[in-house]
């Protein structure tokens, strides 16, 4: 049987609370169903299981336990992406960041290390969903958080 994580964000949190209530709206904490079951963890403790893996690089079944289960954090991102809440929100510290002179649209920077190059290929080729290369946006994510 498994267990229930008690999730203590405490000095490791990556919001502030200021920086949280700007957002929270766009992240309702699920509501427990009369099916019974375990009760859910929190929108925000699941935002920032999300962020550490998007910060850090890391693969989802390596989340700490200081947050909520990488499969729980996973399924509401995938949840807050195809709902469009994840880019609505990821859109407002850029349109901040742009209403101050803080973006310069006429640069931009890819990071090659998640394109997969085979030694010797010479033509490319398609991953599959299983095989598809991870890529950090760390520095953006962190640019972005600082920027709220």
């Amino acid at each position: 049987m498994g267990r229930t994580r008690q999730v203590n964000l405490g000095s490791q949190a990556y919001f502030t609370d200021w920086q949280w209530d700007r957002i929270k709206e766009y992240f309702p904490d699920p509501v427990m169903t009369s099916a019974g079951g375990r009760p859910p963890h929190s929108s925000r403790a699941c935002l920032e299981g999300i962020l550490f893996v998007l910060l850090t690089g890391c693969p989802w079944e390596y989340l700490p336990d200081d947050y909520p289960s990488c499969v729980t954090c996973w399924r509401r991102f995938n949840e807050w992406t195809a709902s469009g809440k994840w880019q609505e929100v990821w859109r407002m510290p850029l349109e901040m960041l742009d209403q101050i002179g803080r973006i310069d649209w006429e640069e931009a920077a890819a990071d090659a290390w998640c394109a997969r190059a085979k030694k010797g290929a010479t033509a490319w080729e398609i991953p599959s969903a299983a095989r598809a290369a991870r890529c950090s946006i760390s520095s953006t994510l962190t640019g972005l958080l600082s920027a709220f």
